[in-house]
């Protein structure tokens, strides 16, 4: 069992940690994917530990990711003590990306991780990595299958670490994201089909900022053109209907654009959109 300043981790996930430690220890030099969440801090955290000088990251920055993750993200791998380069990306330039096809992950992580190779060459780095975990092998994922033919490499999942060992190892390190809510892009709100413009992720993103500065930690907003359909956690849902909450939601995001608000009753889960995918398929 691994102890560090008087904590504990778990005899299992402690070998996970262990053998985490090795596969990167192993690489000799590294550039992490890196967004500023759970999962791929973690793994900035375990390789700079590593690798120390040989542990570099890159985060994409563009109209899909909200600004404040790009300042999060500087700020927690400036703590640890690992060098960041912001890449700017545009993927709505890419016209089969903004149609939001369902393999629109996978147009989207080609580009920016071929990207992240380019830099990872002229540096004379052997292996670009991202922070998928052992849990991220269910869904609809088209973007696993660009990052597994790009030979990108995802060293939380071959050390066999679930998301719930993230958290743990997280907390065991002291790192502040080992509570932070789940991250995916802004693109991830639009139903398949539905073309993305930088207007309308504007308003998601300024929409899901509203709901978070009321306390609301897990949000997301689906767009569904005039209609804001919002996913909370389920234990959030009784709050959020508050008739002083749910006027003052309902107004807030009308004052954005939205001409209906709905309240998604199965609450917060992530690939809610894919659920169309599935239904299609029977």
């Amino acid at each position: 069992m691994a102890v560090r300043k008087g904590k504990r981790l778990p005899e299992a996930t402690g070998r996970k940690y262990a053998k985490l430690q090795t596969i990167l220890g192993d690489m000799g030099r590294v550039l992490v994917a890196y967004s500023g969440g759970v999962d791929s801090t973690l793994l900035l955290k375990v390789a700079h530990d590593a690798l120390g000088p040989g542990a570099a990251a890159v985060t994409a920055a563009s109209v899909i990711h909200p600004a404040w993750e790009t300042r999060e993200a500087r700020d927690i791998a400036r703590a640890i003590g690992a060098p960041l380069r912001v890449l700017r990306v545009e993927p709505l330039d890419d016209r089969a990306f903004a149609a939001n096809p369902p393999e629109r992950c996978y147009l989207c992580k080609s580009k920016i991780f071929s990207r992240f190779q380019e830099i990872a060459r002229t540096r004379g780095i052997p292996w670009v990595l991202d922070g998928t975990n052992a849990d991220d092998a269910g869904d609809f994922r088209p973007g696993m299958k660009a990052l597994t033919e790009l030979g990108i490499r995802s060293p939380l999942k071959e050390a066999g670490l679930v998301k719930a060992e993230v958290r743990v190892l997280s907390r065991f390190l002291g790192l502040p994201t080992a509570d932070k809510p789940a991250l995916a892009c802004l693109a991830s709100r639009f139903p398949y089909g539905t073309k993305i413009d930088k207007g309308s992720l504007g308003r998601v993103g300024r929409a899901e900022d509203f709901l978070r500065k009321l306390g609301f930690g897990q949000v997301r907003v689906r767009h569904h053109g005039p209609v804001a359909r919002l996913e909370v956690e389920p234990g959030e849902i009784a709050r959020l209907m508050k008739p002083s909450v749910r006027e003052k939601v309902s107004q807030g995001l009308k004052k954005l654009g939205y001409a209906y608000v709905a309240l998604d009753l199965d609450g917060y889960r992530t690939g809610s959109l894919n659920e169309t995918l599935k239904v299609r398929k029977r």
